[in-house]
């Protein structure tokens, strides 16, 4: 249950961390678009440990790995020379004073995104596949429309050469 903590107070937030940052980090990387980009990411969800979430659109990987300078009391063992990521790092974004994610997906098994990529591929060969028949009915509409103009004006078409 989290506290009522104004996430500006920073000295407070602390006294009740439980240090979620330093379990875990996740990077953002490009969106799956071919089998073997979801191949990649079955590769990653082999290892232990490991989910892939997408959030807004955008798709991350998230290794859940704790911190080795994190002391058990959940204070960091190198404060004053920690990275510049931790330093960077605000009060404000803490996990354990943020609100709940609104995953669109959230991957914690490899078979899951084998199932959806099966899925999301499958959906992206129909709408291909739909763009190419709308595509192709243009063209045809086309010329129709010119041999039908050029039968009334009386203008000759030109002939196709044969490959």
């Amino acid at each position: 249950m989290k506290l009522p903590i104004a996430p500006d107070d920073k000295k407070h937030l602390c006294d009740h961390c439980v240090a979620l940052c330093c379990r875990y980090f996740a990077f953002s990387i490009d969106k799956p678009k071919t089998q073997r980009d979801f191949e990649d990411l079955r590769w990653y969800m082999l290892h232990e440990d490991t989910i892939l979430f997408v959030e807004d659109g955008q798709w991350y990987i998230q290794i859940n790995r704790r911190c080795r300078e994190l002391r058990p009391d959940n204070r960091c063992g190198i404060y004053e020379h920690r990275p510049a990521i931790c330093r960077g790092y605000q009060a404000g974004g803490c996990d354990w004073h943020g609100d709940e994610y609104d995953y669109e997906h959230v991957f914690t098994e490899p078979g899951q995104i084998e199932g959806f990529a099966k899925q999301y591929l499958a959906e992206q060969r129909k709408r291909r596949a739909a763009g190419r028949r709308r595509a192709n009915r243009k063209t045809t509409v086309k010329r129709r429309l010119r041999r039908s103009s050029a039968r009334r004006l009386g203008v000759p078409l030109p002939l196709l050469k044969s490959a």
